[in-house]
């Protein structure tokens, strides 16, 4: 996975995560979408693979600038039948009278069809990546109804066991106010086999850090190998077309 970088990779288990769920949560003083780019192109370099991209904060034109500077064209993906791309800027759970239940049923409908869909073509496929940019955008389509949003994700989830999907999601996690974060986040964080999280540094910011990153890695360790580690912290900087990882001190 040398598209990751060095450090994120082993943290991940050098391999991107088949059936599994991968939680990366960022904040407004350092934005985790680096690591969806990262990871979506990785997906789409793979011969039997396929994603499902949910863009709910940016239209198909940014992430395709965006991953073009890493040398991977989302235009030719989708022509190629590699990627399906779900713009949803103007989502709203609740639309021509249906309840927030019915606008969440139908997504998710959609989500699965693609999934279907992939599986139909390529019943070799190594694996189909579902991918939300960003999940803290639902509960505003929601109307603020937490509790549909959590039955969107479970069903999502049932998917990496169902169709052997892996489900990978951008959360904001300052988007939520006190009382509300410790609820979604506990089933976020209870979901995810790996944990991906971008802050600012401890001690300001630096020309050459643009922040650091802790990989949570629940997963990666069977029973014997329990002694193994789990829990990974280092420092990044997003350039132009790529993403330096790096322990703190290293950085020359």
């Amino acid at each position: 996975m040398a598209e990751l970088g060095d450090l994120l990779a082993e943290a991940m288990g050098h391999s991107l995560p088949v059936g599994k769920v991968v939680l990366v949560g960022d904040c407004v003083e350092t934005s985790g979408a680096f690591v969806l780019h990262l990871l979506l192109k990785r997906c789409l370099s793979l011969d039997s693979s396929f994603a499902v991209f949910v863009a709910l904060s940016h239209p198909f034109s940014h992430y395709d600038r965006i991953l073009r500077k890493m040398g991977c064209n989302l235009s030719v993906q989708k022509k190629n039948g590699k990627l399906h791309f779900l713009e949803l800027l103007d989502f709203s759970a609740r639309s021509k009278g249906n309840s927030v239940d019915d606008g969440f049923c139908k997504l998710y409908n959609e989500i699965r069809k693609a999934v279907e869909a992939a599986r139909s073509k390529d019943t070799k496929a190594s694996c189909v990546y579902i991918i939300i940019d960003d999940i803290s955008l639902l509960e505003i389509a929601a109307d603020g109804s937490e509790n549909d949003v959590l039955n969107f994700l479970h069903y999502c989830s049932t998917l990496t066991s169902e169709m052997d999907c892996s489900l990978i999601i951008l959360n904001h996690e300052d988007a939520y106010s006190n009382e509300e974060a410790p609820r979604l986040m506990a089933h976020l964080q209870h979901l995810s086999d790996i944990e991906i999280r971008t802050a600012p540094l401890n001690t300001g910011l630096a020309a050459d850090v643009h922040g650091q990153l802790t990989v949570i890695n629940k997963g990666l360790f069977n029973d014997d190998r329990r002694s193994g580690r789990r829990i990974w912290n280092f420092q990044f900087k997003v350039k132009e077309s790529s993403v330096e990882f790096f322990y703190p001190g290293s950085q020359r």
